[in-house]
């Protein structure tokens, strides 16, 4: 495989020391995935909950028994939607002279510094929602650490493109040559 000839992109921040969000098109996906996964939490906890509770006191369900999963999932959708769209607005990554960091978090806030040093390699993955528009997740492998690796979602693709090269070319060893 030739080397290519063409610039390597180009990290689009305000400034490196600032902490930089997710781009806004990917809330919609944050709200998507938070929505599926609680409509399926609160379908299997709360249809039986709610079932047997109502069995139990006797309720005259004037409803469809279909009614009961079919709210649960729609309250549980409606939440994980809420949710998504909170979560993705506390995602923050930064690039510096020492490394790659990313936070997440309000309540239970998460912050992970990986120093250039420990980065073992580097993936991109695009879902067919993600290519659609424009994002990808980008996943940073560390060596020797607990997580072994952080992964940023719904990230610019271009921006995912230019921190796998710049973290690429901070890791790569130097040559005899230079």
């Amino acid at each position: 495989m030739q080397p290519s000839t063409s610039n390597p992109p180009t990290l689009r921040v305000v400034h490196p020391d600032v902490w930089q969000p997710l781009p806004a098109r990917g809330r919609l996906l944050f709200r998507l995935r938070h929505a599926l996964g609680f409509a399926l939490l609160a379908t299997i906890v709360l249809t039986p909950l709610l079932v047997l509770t109502g069995t139990q006191l006797a309720w005259p369900l004037p409803y469809p028994l279909i009614a009961i999963p079919v709210g649960c999932a729609l309250l549980g959708a409606a939440f994980g939607a809420w949710l998504g769209g909170r979560r993705h607005s506390y995602y923050r990554w930064r690039l510096d002279d020492t490394g790659f960091a990313v936070k997440s978090g309000k309540l239970w806030q998460s912050h992970v510094h990986v120093p250039a040093t420990r980065v073992q390699h580097l993936d991109i993955k695009r879902g067919p929602l993600e290519r659609q528009r424009h994002l990808a997740t980008l996943t940073v492998h560390t060596a020797g650490s607990f997580g072994h690796a952080i992964t940023l979602p719904c990230l610019d693709a271009a921006n995912a493109e230019a921190l796998r090269a710049e973290l690429a070319r901070r890791i790569e060893p130097e040559s005899d040559a230079d």
